[in-house]
């Protein structure tokens, strides 16, 4: 008799378990209804990569990060105060996790289906490029590693599954190319031999070949929904300002210039590759003219300044030393377009984010972020 009610209490402690279960998956796969993103790039995107190299570029030391709810205040690897861009879409997207950055220890099993990150500060198009940090993830390494992440997706929810997937239901996110130009071709004393051996022409020409053979790749592990950032305003940034010691409202001509020839260029792959690889929707974020309006009119946007880094130290738009424990730091964060020398504030990832998502096709086009999702 012992032994029956023993049974009988073993049967319902097993239903339990898998009633439990079956509870959590369909929890999981819930979840998993509001897609994942995908996040490649360089520090305006890094959740924390870097943290796990050993390189010159870091950000996990405060106040870093002081303004990100998340971790309490706490340095992540972000190169701002709060939310990255990335973050802030991915919750604009209904996405219930931040993508994990692939080299945290935490970045395994279906944590991957919430959409895994692996932007790093330092990286670029070009794997020459960051250099002077000596290590960082280009962006063929970024995606050797998405070509694991890949295989792991196949293994969790079957070759069929895992496919549909990531056709249907992830975003790609491509925020990269300042760095191939701020930390390759216009990088002080260490380029100039580059210069004189490869035009602006010719430079932009390898980056963009680089690039279409990069987004190709992704498209053959399956990627299909793409949003490629082009390059931001550089000459514009306080570091740029401060050593070139320009007025507040000066920008470094040659940098923009450079960055308009590319993203011209890049604007006319983007709608190539829209044509020539079926099924694909690769949309195009013209982040120069946002982020351009931005710093033009800050005071409409409720800033005090778009030239001064509120974290920083050197010359006079706090633009040499990058932001660090002691480093000076503003009290009002939020009415600074820069966070420090080179990356926006959480303010200013706000309004950028806003419009990626929702806004504007002199912005954002073909279609905008929430469109791409519903696709």
């Amino acid at each position: 008799m012992a032994m029956t009610n023993f049974n009988y209490v073993l049967v319902v402690l097993l239903l339990v378990i898998n009633v439990i279960a079956f509870a959590n998956c369909a929890d999981i796969d819930d979840d998993l209804g509001f897609g994942a993103s995908y996040i490649f790039g360089d520090s305006l995107v890094d959740a924390g990569n870097n943290n796990y190299l050993q390189t010159l570029s870091k950000a996990n030391i405060p106040p870093n990060g002081i303004d990100f709810k998340a971790s309490g205040g706490n340095p992540t690897g972000r190169y701002t105060n709060g939310r990255t861009i990335g973050d802030i879409v991915g919750e604009g997207l209904g996405q219930p996790h931040y993508a994990t950055p692939y080299l945290a220890p935490n970045c395994t099993g279906r944590a991957i289906l919430y959409g895994v990150n692996y932007a790093s500060g330092g990286g670029g198009i070009m794997n020459g490029t960051g250099r002077i940090f000596v290590n960082r993830l280009s962006m063929d390494i970024q995606i050797d590693y998405f070509n694991i992440t890949r295989k792991e997706i196949s293994k969790l929810l079957g070759e069929s599954k895992a496919r549909d997937y990531i056709m249907k239901k992830s975003i790609f996110s491509i925020t990269v190319g300042s760095n191939d130009f701020l930390n390759n071709y216009l990088l002080p004393v260490l380029s100039i031999g580059t210069r004189i051996t490869e035009s602006p022409d010719a430079f932009i020409d390898d980056l963009l070949s680089h690039l279409k053979a990069q987004l190709t790749r992704l498209y053959k592990l399956d990627a299909r929904k793409f949003i490629i950032g082009n390059v931001g305003p550089i000459g514009c940034i306080p570091y740029q300002k401060t050593i070139n010691q320009l007025k507040e409202n000066e920008c470094v001509e040659l940098a923009n210039k450079l960055a308009l020839q590319y993203n011209a260029r890049l604007k006319d792959m983007l709608s190539e590759m829209n044509k020539n690889l079926d099924g694909a929707t690769f949309v195009h974020a013209n982040v120069y003219d946002l982020v351009m309006e931005v710093i033009t009119n800050y005071d409409k946007y409720g800033f005090v300044t778009a030239t001064k880094a509120c974290c920083g130290n050197g010359g006079q738009f706090a633009g040499i030393v990058p932001c660090g424990p002691t480093s000076s730091m503003c009290s009002d964060r939020d009415k600074h377009v820069f966070w420090d020398p080179y990356h926006p504030s959480e303010a200013a990832n706000l309004i950028i984010a806003k419009q990626l998502l929702e806004g504007d096709p002199k912005y954002i086009s073909p279609v905008n972020l929430k469109q791409l999702r519903d696709l």
